[in-house]
């Protein structure tokens, strides 16, 4: 409960609320050309999902509406160059998952599973509220995790699962088979940070937190300089960053150190639905161990697995290389009606 408490007095101490998240969005999604709705879509126990819709409505005649999942610390925002891409030929939407960006933040359950299980399951009530049939998932990072998640317990809704840098697949290898042993100081640092959220540092930094953003993670303006000249990126991800910690604490009760995941999806994989096709995408300079998409193919022999590389691409491969990108993933969405 003690982080609940804290959080109370956060605004007074973080430059931040609601509404500047609010308006730091807007501002992330002010060059998006397509028509576009935003709402807060009503899931169970007085929740509610931030949702972003283009395209056009779903319905029985359109094709199969594709999904955003966004990853840890993110929100919807952060799709701004692939929207209008996507939405030409199907239905798309984006939602800040459940405890991130403008989304409700509720205690999550301390035990990794039981977290876990409030993701998925309130994807499936805000697919039955948004009143889909059936949904192309698409996860990045975190939502690779829960897109696999959701389709291991909910496979007749989805028709096809698109796993970008997906993060929690492979089990956290044995220090003694590891070629370089981990440095002392990664293990004391993670000693040392455990007990707390991974983000707790910014909500500490007070009003020096934008400048840490900005200080620790300039490649993120990097990123979007075709849109943005100022710091509208990472002001919206200090902002998504700063409030109620509730996804967040969920994240970290699904992980072990150092960024594993208790629960690795690789164990499961192979239980999902054999007639799901999957596509893994990675940055071919990206920092995550790639080699899961190759796990997954050998754990899934009678499935469609495909494995693409985004050459020049990091971890956020959808905004390093948005164009090769988006065109990728309209030639995997091509297949699907």
């Amino acid at each position: 409960m003690r982080s609940w408490w804290i959080a109370s007095w956060l605004p007074s101490w973080c430059p931040t609320s609601l509404h500047q998240l609010k308006d730091a969005e807007e501002k992330m999604l002010q060059n998006v050309k397509s028509s576009m709705s935003k709402r807060l879509v009503s899931i169970a126990n007085g929740d509610a999902l931030w949702t972003l819709a283009l395209g056009g409505p779903a319905g029985p005649e359109s094709r199969t509406p594709l999904v955003l999942l966004h990853g840890f610390g993110g929100g919807v925002g952060l799709w701004t160059l692939n929207l209008d891409a996507l939405c030409q030929q199907r239905p798309v939407y984006a939602l800040d998952l459940l405890g991130f960006g403008q989304s409700s933040r509720p205690v999550f359950g301390s035990d990794a599973q039981e977290a876990e299980l409030q993701f998925v399951e309130s994807i499936e009530q805000w697919r039955v509220s948004v009143g889909l049939e059936d949904m192309v998932l698409l996860g990045h990072n975190l939502g690779g995790y829960l897109a696999a998640a959701y389709a291991l317990k909910y496979p007749a809704r989805v028709k096809h699962l698109v796993f970008v840098e997906p993060w929690g697949f492979p089990e956290r290898p044995d220090p003694s088979d590891q070629e370089r042993p981990i440095p002392v100081w990664i293990k004391a640092l993670g000693a040392m940070l455990s007990p707390f959220n991974p983000l707790a540092g910014l909500r500490v930094a007070g009003p020096l937190g934008p400048t840490l953003v900005q200080t620790l993670r300039p490649d993120f303006k990097k990123k979007y300089t075709s849109i943005f000249s100022d710091n509208t990126v990472t002001e919206y991800i200090y902002h998504l960053n700063v409030q109620t910690p509730s996804g967040e604490s969920a994240f970290k009760n699904m992980t072990i150190p150092y960024g594993w995941a208790k629960r690795p999806m690789l164990q499961r994989v192979g239980l999902i639905d054999a007639d799901i096709p999957m596509t893994v995408v990675y940055g071919s300079r990206s920092s995550i161990d790639g080699n899961s998409g190759t796990s997954i193919r050998e754990l899934r022999p009678n499935s469609h697995v495909e494995i693409i590389s985004i050459r020049g691409a990091g971890h956020y491969v959808y905004a390093d290389q948005p164009d090769d990108f988006n065109q990728e993933v309209l030639q995997v969405l091509a297949s699907v009606s």
